[in-house]
């Protein structure tokens, strides 16, 4: 019996069935009064294939499949296998080579070192957060507060209680997270490494199992709880997602039915040099189905609110990693990659109208130009893209001893000349973390107290630019060791006086950007409502912009960064509007002590503001002042009065 329909079948062969999933893979089903499974694979090039497993000892000759038409997908009803039995294909290759093969659609695996797909239904689970679907659905995704969490759930936090491993199960994970992410004031986590993979050294990042949910830490119905239960938090779940390449291994999709089946049969396409890997093919209409039905799986099966897209330079760049000789220009003689280039705005095309609270976020570490930009204006049509270009001028600024910073001054100043032509995430992620880069404590210049200035007063200015904000778990309190998936975080660190005070300030700073709509609801409108008091104090390592509403310097947030270890008293700066302007925040006093401090605004010109204070800056302050209300002059309030008559 076929439930591979025709309709399906010509679909999928031209890159658009987008629940491809409920059709290929291992589905337990009832066919004439009899429980089993049926399975289904896409294997075009192969001579034969059959399922094999423990129900019949790995033979591969009890239970061939039986190939569709010209499809090139093969299927069977299996009577008798039920949830829980492990399987692989055993695909025979025109050269009458065997390969014992993992379900490219299976939806759980074994755990690790075991590879084979085992079977399992995503039926049955009772979501409960379909007021935040439908919340998410009607809401501005460029103007809303975003702080997003990076976790590796695996080193997150270890218990050895429930594995040998010490992978915390998704259910725990859920509750412990959620506590923590709202206590900081995070409005997103990011999960790295959830689709299966089959070394922990590579956090995720080569994938053997798109469509299963690692079992390191349960089942996938336990994912579905951890998504659902971060909903009912009001928290949104972001996952890292891979279509630029796929590992090797025997079990997985290289050279899948003895041919280059997902990969381009062109080496210099569909190798990486230098990681070892396999490039997807995506002019092949039924590769590209394969993965932008995935990212349509995460999304409308798991709930997921968005997916960060790894290593999407290597996909638009023919050249990406390679040598003159190694790669082949596009039809235009050009090193652009078309077809991933046509991927892209499928994929992003078919998410917006299929799931507009969903987020595509481009993690692009070059210049390529209008990746969030709509597809009707020559764009790629992402949500958002990774600010790398700020993240690696932020870092060679702040790890600088303080005595060059004034040296290096634009370094800090540069990402505005480009900052408002794509949607941006700043982030300092798990890679400025690693490979001898430094936990971010440890780029820090100065002695150990300073070390904890430097990064407040960092964090503070990353909270104050344009754009929203990525932090890789451990920094917000100091983690002191550079990040390794081998083990947990240093949690015993926030019972130290000085983490647990950094602690405590970057949980004001995303307490601040999430409640003050100056800081995040108006990034759509020109300039982001942004504005420079001055960017020009290289002598002082001083730095010093304003937050604002589109029409009005009222509501306003004023910060004011000192990078070095210099007390500036009465350090004069300009500002809008006359009147009292009170500190409430200062990266050197988080909990409140003493007395209020506020300055009062003179009649004197400066920075191209009509007014100014003078504010004392201890070494490595950062000080956050809300801007007095002023009322609109007689005539403008005549104006507005007049036009609102008009309206009527």
């Amino acid at each position: 019996m076929c439930f591979l329909t025709e309709t399906d079948r010509y679909l999928f062969g031209n890159g658009a069935h987008y629940e491809i999933y409920e059709k290929l893979g291992a589905h337990v089903t009832e066919v004439n009064g009899e429980r089993g499974t049926y399975f289904a694979v896409w294997a075009p090039h192969a001579v034969a294939v059959s399922v094999v497993g423990n129900f019949n000892n790995w033979d591969r000759y009890r239970h061939f499949m039986t190939c569709i038409d010209t499809s090139g997908i093969w299927d069977i009803f299996i009577p008798g296998v039920v949830e829980g039995e492990i399987y692989k294909f055993a695909v025979e290759g025109r050269d009458h080579q065997v390969h014992l093969k993992a379900d490219p659609f299976g939806n759980y695996s074994e755990m690790r070192p075991g590879n084979a797909s085992r079977v399992t239904s995503l039926k049955g689970y009772e979501w409960n957060d379909a007021a935040w679907i439908e919340e998410k659905n009607e809401a501005n995704k460029i103007d809303t507060a975003m702080s997003i969490y990076e976790v590796h759930l695996g080193s997150w936090k270890k218990d050895y209680s429930y594995s040998v491993d010490g992978y915390c199960g998704y259910k725990q994970l859920a509750h412990e997270l959620a506590e923590y992410v709202k206590y900081m004031g995070y409005t997103h986590v990011e999960l790295m490494g959830i689709a299966e993979h089959p070394f922990d050294g590579s956090w995720g990042y080569q994938v053997t199992g798109y469509y299963a949910p690692t079992s390191r830490h349960g089942e996938p119905k336990d994912f579905m709880y951890f998504v659902d239960y971060m909903h009912q938090q009001g928290i949104g779940v972001i996952l890292d997602w891979v279509p630029a390449h796929f590992p090797r291994d025997e079990h997985g999709l290289a050279m899948f039915d003895g041919t280059p089946t997902y990969e381009y049969a062109d080496p210099r396409k569909g190798e990486h040099p230098d990681w070892g890997t396999k490039i997807f093919d995506y002019e092949k209409s039924e590769v590209k189905n394969f993965l932008i039905a995935n990212a349509l799986f995460w999304i409308e099966k798991f709930h997921v609110d968005g997916l960060r897209v790894d290593a999407v330079a290597s996909m638009l760049y023919l050249d990406y990693g390679r040598r003159d000789g190694q790669w082949v220009p596009n039809k235009y003689g050009g090193n652009g990659n078309l077809e991933a280039m046509e991927f892209f705005r499928h994929l992003n095309s078919i998410i917006s109208k299929r799931a507009p609270r969903a987020y595509v976020i481009a993690e692009e570490s070059t210049a390529w130009p209008k990746v969030t930009k709509p597809a009707e204006e020559e764009g790629l049509g992402f949500t958002f893209k990774w600010n790398m270009g700020w993240m690696h001028d932020f870092l060679e600024y702040v790890k600088l001893d303080p005595y060059f910073k004034k040296y290096n001054h634009n370094k800090m100043t540069f990402n505005m000349t480009y900052t408002f032509s794509e949607n941006f995430i700043l982030v300092l992620s798990h890679d400025e973390v690693v490979h001898l880069k430094c936990s971010m404590l440890q780029k820090m210049p100065g002695i150990y107290e300073d070390k904890f200035a430097n990064l407040k007063t960092a964090y503070t200015f990353m909270i104050g630019q344009p754009g929203k904000k990525l932090l890789f778990m451990g920094q917000d309190f100091g983690q002191w060791e550079e990040w390794t998936e081998t083990k947990s975080l240093d949690w015993h660190l926030c019972n130290e006086p000085l983490h647990k005070d950094l602690q405590d300030y970057m949980k004001k700073l995303l307490h601040l950007y999430k409640e003050n709509p100056v800081m995040h609801a108006y990034e759509s409108s020109e300039y982001g409502c942004f504005e420079w008091i001055n960017c020009d104090d290289g002598e002082n390592s001083v730095f010093s912009f304003i937050r604002k509403e589109p029409d009005t310097f009222n509501n306003s947030l004023a910060f004011v960064c000192n990078f070095t270890p210099m007390e500036r008293k009465e350090y004069t700066i300009g500002v809008p509007n006359f009147g009292t302007y009170e500190v409430i925040l200062s990266s050197s006093n988080v909990n409140g002590e003493g007395e209020v401090v506020k300055y009062k605004a003179v009649k004197d010109p400066c920075d191209n503001f009509p007014y100014s204070i003078k504010v004392d800056l201890r070494p490595f302050e950062s000080i956050v002042m809300k801007t007095p209300y002023m009322a609109p002059k007689k005539k403008d309030a005549k104006k507005k009065a007049e036009s609102k008559k008009e309206e009527k």
